[in-house]
């Protein structure tokens, strides 16, 4: 099996060596807990270490936002983005017909999908699933849009990082409406509890994986997690 090496410290190592190849992984936690930066670090480390293009796509993030915050790891977007290595979508939903909105979802999806398949895209964050869901009524409907969204990047061989909120309030819940972690390969969930965070693998196809929490930091360079120590899971607090 192909894998894809997210590049974060301390991570590939727990999940031999990185992710499928196109492979939709679910990224979730609660407020504060690192998924955006995961997300904008797995397309960096995709294009300075591997050179290879990734698309951000966002919903409700200024887009000015996410490069001042890129750029307070010391990531050279800017260069990127002038190397097409880097781009950044924001989905236009904010004045979408309510009555048909499931439609034109799968009509910004598609225009997704048509632009990692011209610029050759080999990355994808979506951040973040929450936000989507919004626009969705029910959790049928949310699954059919994801699964549909999903399918159709595999065909394309992108691999894709999709962030969820949680709500915080039990360990187990892993996504903001509990239908994510069943259309995706992978789930990864985060947990804080300051100045504490952990990151646990909760889900991995075609992966021997870790099966114990571990502790990650927030460095000035991104997420660190460090491998060699366990978390014990009562010890996780929310």
């Amino acid at each position: 099996m192909k894998r894809v090496p997210l590049g974060i410290e301390g991570l590939d190592e727990l999940i031999q060596g990185g992710v499928p190849k196109g492979a939709s992984i679910l990224v979730s936690g609660g407020a504060g807990t690192g998924k955006t930066i995961f997300a904008t670090q797995f397309l960096y480390n995709g294009a300075t270490k591997y050179n290879e293009p990734g698309l951000y796509v966002t919903l409700e993030t200024n887009l000015k936002n996410i490069t001042w915050d890129m750029e307070n790891f010391r990531w050279d977007i800017k260069k990127l983005q002038e190397k097409e290595l880097f781009k950044i979508y924001k989905l236009n939903l904010a004045e979408k017909d309510s009555d048909n909105i499931e439609e034109e979802v799968l009509e910004e999806l598609n225009i997704i999908s048509e632009y990692i398949e011209k610029v050759g895209a080999t990355r994808l964050a979506v951040d973040s699933t929450t936000s989507l869901a919004m626009w969705i009524r029910g959790a049928a409907a949310m699954r059919k849009t994801l699964f549909k969204f999903t399918d159709g990047l595999k065909k394309l061989d992108c691999t894709t990082i999709l962030t969820s909120e949680t709500k915080g309030i039990e360990k187990t819940n892993i996504s903001a409406f509990g239908v994510e972690e069943f259309v995706v390969d992978g789930v990864l969930v985060l947990y804080m509890h300051p100045p504490h965070r952990t990151l646990f693998v909760r889900k991995m196809r075609g992966t021997n994986q870790s099966m114990s929490p571990h502790p990650f930091e927030i460095t000035e360079n991104g997420i660190v997690v460090r491998s060699k120590e366990e978390v014990p899971w009562e010890g996780i607090k929310l």
